[in-house]
């Protein structure tokens, strides 16, 4: 004889757990706010020197591709005032013909220009993962004390503005900064300090490697083309 029997489960409210890391704010400004030294009522215009640029920037590109030129010309214009204001973006629309909203977009959305005022000396610590794992944290922690200020704040005296940011493309000689144009590589905390202490003096600390090697070849020699290259057929077959 089958007989059936039941047994009630009780419902149970599964819960999956979820793990995420701190959210990250980035120093750059994304969307306008108007302020006192940042608003359409200050007039920008590009010195007579730069006109002659903005001249010979717009020759590069063929009649209707101008607007190929939009990020040249920002970056001109953020070379001249030393950031990125809201007047000198509507300065480039106008020379190009585009509405306003066009280069706000194009300004807003690459990190490389500055929304908001920025020191003289603008020192961008790269905190990437191979910088990261090459001492990066200590860089940074260097820049911060040496200048008394965090990451996305800038000195007093409005010479020097620390910025976190991500790959700079020399992860070979991690860890590194950039300042302004310049790269400084092969980093350790006190050469880091060494070179702010140059730039607070007004002096240019050398650029590349600190370390010793001239570029990015390997520290401890070449390990490979070590010898003259061999002559054409070398390694092939007799039979060929």
């Amino acid at each position: 004889m089958l007989t059936n029997s039941f047994k009630i489960i009780p419902k149970v409210r599964l819960l999956r757990g979820i793990s995420s890391s701190a959210a990250r704010c980035s120093d750059n400004l994304f969307v306008h706010r108007d302020t006192a030294e940042d608003n359409p009522s200050i007039p920008f215009e590009f010195t007579e020197e730069n006109k002659k640029r903005v001249n010979a920037i717009l020759n590069i590109y063929p009649e209707g591709h101008k607007r190929g030129a939009m990020i040249p010309l920002l970056d001109l214009a953020q070379r001249q005032h030393g950031w990125l204001p809201i007047s000198a973006m509507h300065r480039v629309a106008d020379i190009l013909g585009l509405p306003n909203m066009r280069v706000y977009e194009v300004a807003t959305f690459y990190t490389m220009f500055m929304r908001k005022p920025t020191g003289t000396y603008h020192v961008q610590v790269c905190t990437t993962t191979p910088c990261w794992l090459r001492g990066s944290d200590e860089i940074m922690t260097a820049c911060k004390e040496k200048l008394g200020i965090g990451a996305g704040e800038t000195t007093k005296d409005g010479k020097f503005t620390i910025s976190e940011v991500e790959c700079l493309g020399a992860c070979v000689n991690a860890p590194m900064i950039a300042v302004n144009d310049d790269y400084y590589e092969d980093l350790t905390a006190k050469d880091t300090i060494e070179i702010l202490s140059d730039l607070k003096q007004g002096k240019v600390p050398r650029p590349g490697p600190r370390n010793g090697r001239f570029a990015s070849e390997p520290t401890g020699g070449l390990t490979s083309l070590t010898e003259e290259p061999k002559g054409p057929g070398f390694g092939m077959q007799t039979g060929f």
